[in-house]
């Protein structure tokens, strides 16, 4: 199950756990997870692309910046996100690379779900397990 939401964690929040056999699929759906709290993405068409580039010397960080990133896209741009390319290289830090894409958001045509306004660092959580990458991650709605 690439993420689930967690119900019984957050009454007031959205809360979900992501996993992925690699950075890159864990990185990936915690980005769907946080969207689909938002809006059944299905109905949102790839129209807009944006990318960006991100730097930190953990990979809790990372994923936050991450997280932090596309919900300040959503709030500056108005745009909601469908679809994530993610590349993750480790260095001296780990460093993010990500094309995104997406469209504005649409009232008439979005069905709009909560507003997730930012990333919390209650409970936040990246493991490496034998086989796979988890995240446990509460959203501020």
């Amino acid at each position: 199950m690439p993420y689930r939401f967690l119900e019984d964690i957050a009454t007031g929040d959205a809360a979900f756990e992501a996993e992925g056999r690699t950075l890159e699929e864990l990185f990936v759906e915690a980005a769907i997870a946080t969207f689909e709290i938002m809006v059944d993405t299905k109905g949102v068409e790839p129209r807009i692309t944006r990318e960006f580039e991100l730097k930190n010397e953990a990979v809790d960080g990372l994923l936050f910046d991450w997280l932090s990133e596309l919900v300040y896209l959503k709030d500056a741009e108005a745009v909601l996100f469908c679809k994530f390319d993610v590349k993750i290289q480790k260095n001296d830090a780990y460093e993010l690379k990500a094309r995104v894409s997406g469209e504005n958001i649409n009232q008439q045509k979005h069905s709009l779900r909560s507003d997730v306004k930012a990333v919390t660092f209650h409970m936040f959580e990246v493991k490496k397990t034998e086989e796979n990458w988890t995240a446990r991650v509460i959203l501020d709605i």
